[in-house]
């Protein structure tokens, strides 16, 4: 007998500060192509996308053009939800349950799967997704766990209990993140998994959970999700560059509070199922646990892109853009950016979310955002900043256009290195190809298109009383940005 048909939903959620400096709130580690040339998001939807008939995508509003980019070439239909606020699982997984009752499918199963974890073997996790079939056809909510191979005290632990007539285990209770003699001692017991915080069920099995366990965070995404909204986001046009993404109302949403489905729902819901997968697994939830995908060499060092290595041992350095060199080093991460630099003891490494809040509470701002923006267009690295001048890269997808707009307090010189440019200034439209320029006055209206089928690439020299992002006045846009 066939497997029935699953709904994924990809929690895509978090704002990655644990792996700064290369994932900022602005571009979370679940975009970051960090695997392969590929970011684990992508990944993730590789491995669930053969699993059932159509994807959801739960992300941040601010999100969505990086979530649009990752999902092209996806073999199955997709939707994404876009959240005005984060507001942990639960909020998420409501958001996503209602959504299926709301189409008509609130007893198809539903399998969730943060979008930031790594799982190589996909067709060894597609086998142990199968085994909780039964158990969550059945009623339960079904988490799987992993198996532990080190007393680990950043993840929380799932005892497990006697087999189930459905195949499944029983959960015989959930356990916090503990200290390093209590990991020690529950891996010894040899009854335990990490939790993974993935879950299969059916959607009216969490929408009852919910309503008995968490019923303010259910009714809360109840109003943020009316009937109306769902049938205005699968009637859009096809033209415009929201049919696949649905808004939640920000009021209503905005006032659930924000709770993980482990403590709202799990800790207190009586029919939970484990099923355990034995695979490689990380959630790639620190430096630490990045550095164990590349090898190690003969004294221990895992060096990335130009890093070099000198006497050193037991050090990880991630040099994508220039060389770095560990003289003499152990038991160092070395992280490079073009803008930021971690050096950090690997004992250390769970530290680095409060160095992200730190410079976030100074004002920093790469604590938050990179040189490198990417944009619905296509992306923009400031490489200079100075009284009255800025410098930026500028790369414009293929058939991309920035919006039609001008700006009060700044002058633009525009210089193509890479592909042809069609350039609207003022009522003037014209082409300028590689090694071209031409300058946008203060207040004159512009636009800039890629009509070409390669990148297009451009230096632009921006001089001003004012040169910040905001000084933008929008006419004209494919991504619904306008002023």
């Amino acid at each position: 007998m066939p497997a029935p048909p699953i709904t994924a939903v990809i929690l895509c959620g978090g704002s990655g500060t644990r792996l700064w400096p290369l994932s900022r709130k602005s571009f979370p580690k679940q975009f970051v192509p960090l695997i392969g040339g590929k970011s684990l998001l992508q990944l993730t939807l590789d491995r669930v996308s053969g699993l059932g008939q159509r994807v959801m995508v739960v992300a941040a509003e601010s999100h969505r053009f990086m979530v649009a980019d990752n999902m092209q070439g996806l073999s199955c239909p997709a939707q994404t939800i876009l959240e005005p606020t984060g507001r942990n699982t639960a909020a998420a997984m409501a958001l996503a349950a209602l959504l299926a009752e709301q189409q008509g499918q609130a007893d198809g199963l539903m399998l969730f799967c943060p979008a930031d974890h790594h799982i190589p073997d996909a067709a060894a996790f597609g086998d142990t997704v199968k085994q909780g079939v039964a158990a969550a056809e059945g009623g339960a909510i079904v988490t799987f766990g992993i198996s532990p191979s080190f007393p680990s005290t950043a993840y929380g632990y799932i005892q497990q209990g006697p087999k189930r007539p459905d195949g499944a285990l029983a959960v015989q209770s959930f356990i916090e993140k503990p200290q390093a003699d209590r990991a020690q001692a529950l891996l010894l017991q040899g009854d335990v998994l990490w939790n993974a915080g993935i879950f299969l069920c059916r959607a009216s099995v969490l929408l009852q959970a919910l309503e008995a366990h968490a019923p303010d965070i259910l009714s809360a995404c109840r109003a943020a999700l009316p009937a109306s909204a769902i049938a205005a986001a699968e009637h859009a046009p096809q033209s415009t560059q929201d049919q696949h993404w649905l808004r939640p109302l920000a009021e209503p949403f905005n006032a659930c509070r924000s709770e993980s489905i482990d403590y709202a729902v799990l800790e207190h819901h009586a029919n939970i199922a484990v099923v355990p997968y034995f695979g490689a697994w990380s959630d790639v939830g620190s430096w630490n646990a990045v550095a164990e995908l590349s090898p190690a060499d003969s004294d221990g060092n895992r060096l990335e892109g130009q890093a070099v290595s000198l006497g050193a041992s037991n050090t990880f350095v991630h040099a994508p853009h220039r060389p770095v060199v560990a003289l003499g080093t152990k038991d160092l991460l070395i992280i490079d950016t073009p803008d930021a630099v971690l050096v950090a003891h690997r004992d250390s490494a769970e530290m680095v979310k409060e160095v992200v809040a730190r410079l976030e509470k100074q004002d920093i701002a790469q604590a938050i955002i990179h040189r490198k923006v990417a944009r619905p267009w296509g992306w923009y690295d400031s490489i200079d900043l100075g009284e009255r001048f800025q410098v930026k890269r500028i790369g414009v997808k293929p058939g991309a256009s920035l919006s039609l707009q001008k700006h009060h307090h700044r002058a633009e010189h525009w210089i193509v290195v890479k592909g042809t440019a069609e350039v609207t200034r003022g009522t003037e439209v014209f082409l300028l190809s590689e090694n071209q320029s031409t300058y946008i006055p203060i207040g004159e209206l512009h636009r800039l298109h890629n009509p070409g089928k390669m990148e297009l690439e451009m230096i632009e020299v921006q001089s001003g009383s004012y040169l910040g992002e905001d000084d933008i006045v929008r006419f004209e846009d494919l991504y619904s940005r306008m002023s």
